[in-house]
């Protein structure tokens, strides 16, 4: 036999590859997947252009100060320095901020908080840049910070709009409704860092028409341009942002602070800038979450049913505005929790201190409220001798129970479900059970504790976030879905930041098209606006924008053969890239029907609106809502304090899944966050100095502190609102988790935990305790 015999036989005998994964529902690989495993993914931080200067900031060094004079003579005349940009020079709008313009690109007469940006400067080398910019000499008054948010309400103002920000007092029912007990508590929840995997980078480009490019790691690049644009005194139209690779975000992604000065020192300079940040840069610069100071009291009747829930919830929002608002609007209405409760009388504040700025986290506002009420939950069935699980089932939210905002649950709300899959689902064997030397002590495997000190608890956490905006924001996404030659591309300004959009976007075509080639185009703002990548919204309203264009691709493509045939398009059909009828006269493929035609649409996607909660804190303010459990199995050594997570076991009402393997990564995820909110990651700011701004003095969790994650039941009852049906999964986890190990520290220790991170002392126990 030849060897092309031999070959063709052994083709023959050969089984058929497997079919590469397809449209909805299928766990597509992301695109990006090899480009960054072989390190050649576009970051911000491997940019270069001809030319290049290289940018560094001056930040202040304390958190309060009057600033008296400003001298950059000695920076201007060091070798290689080639423009110094203060206050005075920026030529347009001198504020800026995310949800709130307060916030000064440089100050000018106050500094406000540690980390301030005073001047920036472009040289021809960064170390130059960074010299020049210490060269900077800065004559302070030093002022008293207020670090304290309590203080904030009878202290002198911090700010020309005064030191509160928003208030929100929400009134719920009968205010003198009572039950058989009383529970109170006192809560403090820390600062916590974004800690985004790459530090902030960039490289603006000035163009021959005087306008600028920034190429930026934006998460929002419309909004950012439109900020640029005020700043430097320019039409929008002049100012490009180009989005380069997203090294991950779980927040607001780019400092807008550390945006503006690169561009201005581009348009001084007329040579492209770039600056890359610093680890300690970074953890000054951008947002952190709110640290919150919350009271609780619940009454309840005799069962653990609830009657009556009264709160006061205070935000730290740090010396500037930014979305402080819509955190607190958020902690106010879920301050119950996904819990039936009758009368509700919450009251919550965001107040300026001079503490680093808070912004938007994920789960800001709701994973606060999380930890709160989830501990009156473990009280009220410690005081009723109820189990803590039954208690929470007794008060369980279901779709058509009203929240305390008055607004009626129309998405499905499963919570009793999730919280029962958690409860049975087995538990983790005891140390017992194993040999003493496989034993994972609490303080990792060469844990100085003794295992006759080690108590094992198990508790529970129920949480609920809202998707997209909220309180009338209007939101609006559009894409474009083009067809030619066989391949499909979306053009979409929804940045990929990790949430799995681009990947979605594929499906979606490939769904409705039949096209297993399917592009994501680069982002920039040519394109039209998608909003930012937050709360799910481009899983929502992306992603219904680039079905909706598709779909017309669809019709575009099915009416000259439906036309022939004699029947409407919706007899036809679109499986495994063919066309069928549903009569079997008509079979044909999409490559035969596209005969060579480009094709092209677009649309929009703008859910049903919403409205601003009023003087009373009601209204229909969210359009949907997401609901999860979570049980926490912890061992803790009572003599150190050191607690390790056993196992975290997650059901989660997710609406539809659309990709399996990607979801569950995402809810890992945010699960593993929430364990850094819970035992470690707390951003100490004494007297409003950040205190080892670096990842060996802010403790994240690594792979080797994330315990065993145990998704359970994933509860597919679709949103019929929401294009797919699908609901945002990330967020939610990141607010259960920390309620449900805290939960468990408790049950462990029978200490009361009201404090998060926990602190090894909060885990001890003593005699007296």
């Amino acid at each position: 036999m030849s060897n092309e015999a031999a070959t063709a036989q052994a083709a023959e005998a050969a089984p058929a590859p497997e079919p590469l994964p397809h449209g909805l529902g299928a766990s597509l690989p992301a695109a990006d997947t090899r480009a960054k495993t072989e390190g050649t993914f576009p970051y911000a931080a491997d940019l270069w252009a001809e030319g290049l200067l290289w940018a560094a900031v001056l930040r202040s060094p304390h958190p309060h100060a009057r600033i008296v004079s400003i001298d950059t003579s000695h920076a201007r005349e060091m070798p290689g320095v080639r423009a110094v940009v203060t206050h005075e020079d920026v030529p347009g709008s001198p504020l800026h901020g995310r949800g709130k313009a307060d916030r000064p690109f440089f100050a000018s007469e106050v500094v406000r908080h540690h980390g301030e940006p005073i001047a920036a400067v472009a040289a021809d080398h960064p170390d130059t840049a960074r010299m020049a910019a210490a060269a900077v000499i800065v004559e302070y008054e030093v002022l008293d910070p207020v670090t304290d948010p309590e203080q904030a309400f009878e202290a002198e103002p911090l700010h020309p709009d005064g030191n509160l920000i928003r208030h929100i007092p929400l009134r719920h029912g009968d205010p003198e409704a009572a039950g058989e007990i009383v529970v109170e508590g006192l809560y403090r929840i820390g600062r916590q860092d974004p800690a985004p995997i790459g530090a902030e980078a960039g490289l603006a480009v000035p163009r021959p028409d005087g306008g600028v490019e920034l190429y930026l790691a934006s998460t929002d690049p419309h909004a950012d341009r439109d900020t640029a644009a005020a700043a430097f005194g320019l039409e929008p139209e002049r100012v490009k942002v180009v989005v380069t690779g997203v090294p991950g975000a779980t927040a607001d992604r780019e400092d807008q602070g550390f945006q503006l000065p690169l561009g201005l020192l581009a348009l001084r300079t007329g040579c492209p800038v770039k600056l890359a940040a610093t680890r300690e840069e970074s953890f000054l610069g951008h947002a952190h979450r709110h640290p919150t100071l919350l009271r609780y009291r619940h009454h309840a009747d005799g069962e653990g049913r609830l009657v009556k829930v009264e709160a006061q919830i205070l935000l730290d929002a740090g010396a500037y505005a930014d979305t402080s608002a819509d955190a607190l609007a958020a902690a106010v209405a879920f301050a119950c929790g996904p819990y039936v409760v009758p009368n509700a009388f919450i009251e919550g504040w965001a107040v300026r201190t001079n503490n680093p700025p808070s912004g938007h986290v994920r789960g800001e506002g709701a994973m606060q409220v999380c930890a709160a009420y989830e501990a009156q939950m473990d009280k009220i069935a410690k005081k009723l001798g109820i189990d803590p699980a039954e208690v929470r089932l007794r008060n369980a939210m279901a779709t058509g129970d009203v929240l305390p905002t008055g607004q009626t649950v129309t998405c499905p709300a499963p919570v009793a479900e999730l919280l029962q899959a958690v409860r049975d689902f087995p538990l983790p064997p005891l140390p017992k059970d194993t040999p003493e030397e496989e034993w994972l002590l609490p303080g990792g495997p060469e844990g100085a504790g003794e295992p006759g000190a080690v108590r094992r608890g198990v508790g529970y956490g129920v949480g609920m976030v809202h998707m997209l905006g909220a309180e009338g924001a209007d939101e609006v996404s559009t894409a474009t879905v083009k067809v030619h030659d066989g391949v499909a591309t979306v053009l979409c300004a929804a940045v990929e930041t990790g949430q799995g959009f681009t990947t979605l976007a594929r499906q979606i075509v490939q769904e409705t098209l039949g096209i297993d080639e399917v592009h994501v185009a680069p982002v920039d703002t040519d394109q039209p606006p998608a909003g930012a990548g937050c709360r799910g919204r481009h899983t929502w309203v992306s992603g219904g924008a680039v079905e909706r264009a598709a779909k017309m691709v669809r019709t575009q493509l099915l009416q000259p053969l439906a036309h022939k045939f004699g029947m409407s398009t919706e007899l036809l059909q679109i499986t495994d890239g063919k066309i069928t009828s549903y009569d079997g006269v008509l079979s044909t493929t999409v490559t035969e029907a596209l005969d060579g035609k480009e094709l092209w649409a677009t649309a929009q996607c703008r859910p049903h609106p919403t409205e601003p909660l009023n003087e009373a804190g009601q209204g229909d303010a969210f359009v949907g809502m997401a609901f999860c459990a979570i049980r926490a199995v912890v061992d803790v050594d009572i003599e150190l304090g050191s607690v390790r997570v056993v196992e975290l076991a997650v059901a989660q009402d997710v609406g539809r899944i659309l990709n399996p393997t990607q979801l569950a990564a995402r809810i890992e995820a945010g699960v593993t966050q929430g364990l850094g909110i819970a035992l470690t990651e707390n951003l100490r700011t004494p007297r409003g100095l950040i205190r080892h701004p670096d990842l060996t003095g802010y403790a994240l969790p690594t792979a080797l502190d994330a315990p065993d994650i145990r998704i359970v039941r994933l509860v597919e009852e679709r949103d019929v609102v929401a294009p797919f049906g699908a609901k945002a999964v990330s967020a939610v986890p990141v607010v259960t988790s920390p309620a449900a190990i805290a939960s468990a520290v408790r049950a462990a220790t029978g200490r009361p935990v009201n404090r998060l991170p926990i602190r090894p002392q909060a885990a001890v126990v003593t005699e007296r305790s």
